[in-house]
């Protein structure tokens, strides 16, 4: 199972769901982000933008959101909804989210609700995260955890990685990820019991953590 092929099942569902009105989020990471005046905001897998016109409310004029998604379908929805409110401090980006169009160092908050377990490279996905972010800046994400490895039948169908469940990895395997992108004290929010999904049980939580400052003694005599 390549990478485009994954891409392209995720692009083709969302893009079909984009105009219902089902719940599409596995958790509420805009909520435990607080976004503040002025900051740079950033959402990964951002569906049709609520969360990313919510940061740009918060943020204000002097601040940005900016979404990023691969669904056509959403990013077009997305698009209207911030132009029908006139919102003019928000941008929405068809992007994978293994290679962000975005300066290193430039964001202070990253969210996202239940997309990277999407991701052919998570690995890569959380090292984009920590590059992005500002020394200091911080993500919370809500995703979900696999409680044992996924059979590796499911995890090469690129439909079953769309439906949000064949792409999970296991808890450790997740955290192994982002301490090897270089986050440290990763703090879990919240954590639900395990729950049937496809062929395998899955748990949702919301982790948050934050990249390292620069030493202020660096290079000091």
């Amino acid at each position: 199972m390549g990478r485009q092929e994954i891409l392209e099942a995720v692009n083709v569902r969302y893009t079909e769901l984009a105009g219902s009105g089902c719940c599409l989020s596995c958790g509420g990471a805009v909520n435990h982000g607080k976004a503040s005046p002025g900051e740079v905001c950033v959402d990964l897998g951002s569906g049709r933008g609520r969360d990313v016109l919510r940061m740009a409310e918060a943020v204000g004029p002097a601040g940005r959101a900016i979404g990023i998604d691969v669904s056509e379908g959403m990013l077009e929805r997305a698009r209207r909804e911030a132009e029908r409110l006139g919102v003019t401090n928000a941008a929405f980006l068809e992007a994978d989210l293994a290679r962000l169009p975005l300066d290193g160092d430039s964001v202070d908050l990253v969210i996202s609700n239940c997309t990277i377990n999407h991701a052919p490279d998570k690995q890569a996905v959380w090292n984009e995260v920590h590059r992005i972010l500002k020394p200091g800046g911080r993500f919370v994400v809500s995703d979900i955890y696999a409680t044992a490895p996924v059979p590796a039948e499911n995890a090469a169908d690129p439909e079953a990685v769309a439906e949000c469940w064949a792409g999970a990895v296991t808890r450790e395997e997740y955290f192994r990820q982002l301490g090897c992108a270089g986050f440290r004290d990763v703090e879990v929010r919240e954590e639900s019991q395990p729950y049937a999904k496809g062929n395998i049980e899955v748990v949702s939580f919301t982790v948050l953590g934050s990249k390292p400052g620069r030493c202020c003694c660096r290079g000091a005599s």
